[in-house]
């Protein structure tokens, strides 16, 4: 039996595809699931067979947020504590999806509401199937738009105006709309979302490694610096992979008229 409410699969190429796989709740999520999303994506920061994650949804949607059923109405009735402990644990799952040193990205099939609409934003890039749809709706049912990082995520994706729009009105947002304002990375054909989003994830996968988490880590720790800090920390950065392992090897790959083979070190 699989240790996980969802599906793990783990490629020979490295990349591993995650898929929600509620299909008969549009992929909504339950406290279990939260629980297994917030240990995973630790726990694949020492997994040295995964060097990206596609993260999708089985059927229709690619995922409709808390299951009301589920949390909503369990919550109404829990004491604070309890409560807490939960929205805790929900940003938990954003911020490992942040701190993991590894791309993610998000091939957004269908509706991504609530909940769904933040995995999505964590994700390092984000391909839409032309019909998807991205609903910030907490606002809508009475809550905070500003949950599991989303106040914090949404405007620097697509600046502090435009951000608040969407989390204040909650409206749906259309795949094409979302490409204009810089919330998609691509928008392709329904069925094509997960080769789309597969293409990307196996090219970064055969790439250098450690680069690619540095850049990672560097874009979000400098939306907190100013510019003479972020300049010092990109130079340690730079200096420190200018001696790296793939560096030498894309040298070396040159002078020799061939391709590099990166280790990610």
């Amino acid at each position: 039996m699989s240790q996980y409410d969802f599906r793990f699969e783990r490629g020979s190429d490295g990349v591993a595809v995650l898929t929600l796989d509620r299909p008969e709740t549009l992929n909504s999520l339950t406290f279990a699931i939260y629980g297994q999303l917030e240990r995973l994506f630790r726990e694949l920061d020492d997994d040295e067979s995964v060097k990206a994650v596609v993260l999708t949804g089985h059927g229709r949607g690619f995922c409709s947020g808390g299951s009301v059923e589920e949390i909503i109405g369990p919550l109404i009735e829990s004491e604070l504590d309890a409560t807490l402990a939960f929205t805790r644990m929900t940003g938990a799952v954003v911020r490992n999806m942040l701190r993991l040193g590894k791309p993610i990205i998000a091939a957004v099939n269908g509706i991504a509401a609530g909940a769904g609409a933040v995995l999505a934003l964590a994700s390092d890039m984000r391909v839409f199937s032309q019909n998807a749809k991205i609903a910030l709706l907490f606002t809508k049912v009475g809550l905070t738009g500003a949950d599991m990082g989303a106040a914090w995520l949404l405007p620097k994706i697509i600046g502090t105006g435009r951000a608040l729009e969407l989390l204040m009105l909650g409206d749906r947002v259309s795949a094409d709309e979302c490409l204009r304002i810089g919330l998609a990375n691509r928008v392709v054909a329904e069925d094509q979302v997960l080769a789309e989003s597969l293409v990307i994830a196996r090219r970064l996968a055969a790439g250098p490694g450690l680069a690619l988490a540095m850049t990672k880590k560097l874009v979000w720790n400098e939306w907190t610096m100013d510019l003479e800090a972020a300049i010092e920390q990109e130079a340690q950065a730079q200096a420190l992979l200018l001696r790296g392992h793939d560096h030498r090897e894309f040298y070396n790959a040159w002078m020799e008229k061939r391709e590099p083979r990166f280790l990610g070190r």
